[in-house]
């Protein structure tokens, strides 16, 4: 791999330079960047993905709703539609793609968008709900034509952007400086509670600006949960740890590391048939899982996916294959460390509060 680096590293140099010359144009008001008079909160990375935004997301909507009238925006990667596109309850992943529909099915009553030009969705949104009040941009980071009132970029704890190098020698969209854009930093997926001494050497590490505020999470894991419900008894996740459960892990996203180590952790018996990320199932992979899952020896097996997984195994062209199969998909949640959520949450409430204007829109 550092062979692979070092052979690459000139393409990573010429293309973290070209994003670095993008971002300047952006800074310099060369190219231009709308601001609108509604609070509007990123949640993006320097990475390609795996940092959980997910999870965060919902968070952001589980705080922000019950005081606010919010929507979600995503780009909808995966699907095979195009332009703005509103998510009903009869919306599929091919129409919206597998994170919106999640958010679709979580929070039925919330406006969830998609639009690869951010802006025009954006636009659209206050069209149709002119008494929004919060707007949650999924993935936008580098998403400059939009600028955004509150951004929030996550990293991960097990590689932080600092340690990790621009595609395609590593998985950075753009250098490491470009973190200077953001107003919260996230290291997500903490492995545990991080003792003082080590949030001060990830902190003094990343060296923040001084408006930059940075918080910690882990992840929670809930219930194994039927990916349908034909002759699977619903017993608790404890039960087939106890049991001694061989399991199959079935996943197309861009880190399975977590679960992994989350699973092996309660049992010995794990087996893994992994996928690239947003992976579009077919019926030839899940005859390969099939087959897979029929060759394990253990009596007593099952086969977990993740909640995002689940909603593109969700296609009924795949219904067939799956009825034979005890899938479970498991749902996560993030929870901050310490005294961050009580100081994110009152960041956040307090952004979102102080900037309820109108919807009318100016350029930078």
């Amino acid at each position: 791999m550092p062979l692979l680096r070092i052979l690459f590293y000139p393409l990573s140099l010429l293309y973290g330079t070209i994003m670095l010359c993008r971002n300047k144009l952006y800074d310099v008001g060369f190219f231009s960047s709308s601001a609108f008079n509604i609070p509007i909160i990123s949640v993006g990375n320097l990475s390609m993905g795996g940092t959980g935004k997910t999870p965060h997301i919902e968070y952001l909507i589980r705080l922000l709703k019950p005081e606010f009238y919010i929507a979600t925006l995503s780009r909808g990667y995966g699907r095979k539609t195009k332009d703005f596109l509103l998510a009903d309850t009869q919306s599929t992943v091919n129409d919206i793609g597998d994170e919106p529909l999640q958010f679709k099915n979580k929070f039925p009553k919330m406006p969830v968008a998609v639009d690869e030009k951010r802006l025009r969705g954006v636009k659209r949104i206050l069209e149709l709900f002119p008494s929004i009040q919060s707007i949650l941009l999924d993935d936008a980071f580098q998403h400059r034509p939009v600028k955004s009132g509150l951004s929030i970029v996550l990293t991960d704890f097990n590689k932080l952007y600092i340690d990790d190098h621009v595609v395609p020698s590593g998985t950075l969209r753009e250098f490491p400086m470009g973190i200077k854009r953001a107003d919260i930093i996230i290291i997500t997926k903490c492995p545990h509670i991080p003792l003082p001494i080590e949030r001060k050497g990830i902190v003094d590490k990343l060296k923040l600006l001084p408006h930059q505020k940075i918080f910690f999470t882990t992840i929670c894991y809930g219930e194994f949960i039927p990916l349908n419900n034909k002759g699977i008894a619903p017993f608790s996740k404890n039960y087939y740890f106890e049991k001694n459960y061989t399991i199959l892990i079935v996943t197309g996203i861009a880190n399975v590391q977590p679960l992994e180590h989350y699973l092996k952790e309660k049992t010995r018996n794990i087996e893994s048939h992994n996928f690239s990320d947003h992976h579009q199932f077919t019926q030839n992979d899940l005859k390969a899982i099939e087959t897979k899952f029929n060759d394990i020896s253990a009596t007593n097996k099952i086969i977990i996916t993740t909640e995002k997984d689940a909603m593109r195994l969700r296609d009924k062209n795949l219904s067939g294959i799956l009825s034979n199969l005890p899938i479970f998909y498991i749902p996560i949640e993030i929870k901050f460390c310490n005294e961050d959520e009580k100081d994110f949450n009152n960041y956040i409430l307090q952004y979102v509060r102080s900037n309820q204007k109108n919807d009318s829109v100016h350029s930078k």
